[in-house]
């Protein structure tokens, strides 16, 4: 017997003869609210009725490398600023203990995913607007003792995150999760939650040598997590007056082909944005990074026609 949670959309494999007669709500496992059972399957089959198939819920998309300093919380930022801006609803999780995302769109964030994983305060006390269709959820110090708590778990210790934020899926198209550099804990909950990897890559040697780190580890996560895979590779501060730039743009081609995103290229105004709590297309919107950025939200969301 199938049934599908009406609020976080999941789908329940359940034996009906295990089901008391008497018993006409079932509780959902990951998102814990109740909801009424529904007939089978082949019940309904049976009545001549089109069984109704469970939402692919939000897309997932970590942004993530191992390395530091190549543009992640800027991409993070900027891409899911650019996408509530096209008009669909999101939500940016900042699983980075240096907790940037906050001060990148100048909004106050005084408890987060810490506070949502202990259950001391519920969805709606630690989600906070930061723009129309834009949430965030905080990460920051407090994260290490996250990664502690996951550290501490006998078992599913990998699917912390999961479990908190699957009840919250219904109510967005896009899921943004922003990542620290490393490899911990809870990178490792990053990536069994997502099912779509965004890599930025300065173009510079060193980060192509993180890039295949990352990519090592990845594999070793894609055999538990069927569903993760790496979509989209971004060139960051792509400068033209610099010769290495053109030569590693080239290389990440050969290598990664059709997932190699247009480069964002240098611009001041991209590190000057945040300081006044804006998104570049607030800061900045005929700048390059702006049009470099809008690039990247059409290229995800696979429409043309937006922000143009």
């Amino acid at each position: 017997m199938i049934l599908i949670c009406p609020h976080c959309k999941k789908r329940h494999d359940v034996d009906e003869k295990r089901i008391p007669a008497n018993v006409k709500m079932a509780r959902c496992k990951y998102c814990e609210q109740r909801f009424p059972i529904r007939p089978s399957e082949k019940a309904v089959e049976q009545a001549g009725e089109k069984v109704p198939e469970a939402k692919d819920g939000p897309r997932r998309i970590s942004i993530s490398l191992s390395k530091g300093g190549v543009g992640k919380t800027t991409t993070a930022v900027n891409l899911s600023m650019g996408l509530s801006i096209a008009g669909f609803k999101v939500l940016l999780v900042d699983t980075d203990t240096q907790g940037q995302v906050g001060f990148m769109l100048g909004v106050t964030l005084r408890a987060g995913l810490l506070e949502l994983v202990t259950r001391e305060l519920a969805a709606e006390d630690v989600l906070v607007q930061a723009r129309e269709r834009l949430w965030v959820l905080a990460g920051g110090k407090s994260l290490a003792g996250l990664k502690r708590l996951i550290d501490r778990k006998d078992f599913g210790g990998e699917l912390t995150l999961t479990e908190v934020l699957a009840p919250l899926e219904s109510r967005f198209d896009y899921i943004i999760v922003d990542t620290s550099p490393g490899w911990d804990p809870l990178i490792v909950n990053v990536l069994f939650y997502v099912n779509e990897v965004l890599t930025p890559v300065s173009l510079e040697t060193m980060t192509l040598q993180g890039l295949v780190e990352f990519l090592k580890n990845l594999s070793i996560i894609q055999k538990y997590n069927k569903d993760i895979s790496l979509k989209y590779v971004l060139p960051t501060f792509m400068d033209k007056r610099v010769k290495k730039s053109d030569s590693i743009m080239k290389k990440l081609e050969e290598l990664y082909g059709e997932i190699i995103c247009e480069p964002i290229r240098y611009n001041v105004r991209l590190s000057e944005a945040p300081a006044y709590g804006k998104s570049i297309y607030e800061f900045a919107p005929g700048s390059k990074g702006a049009k470099d950025y809008r690039r990247l939200v059409r290229r995800v969301a696979g429409d043309d026609e937006l922000l143009r």
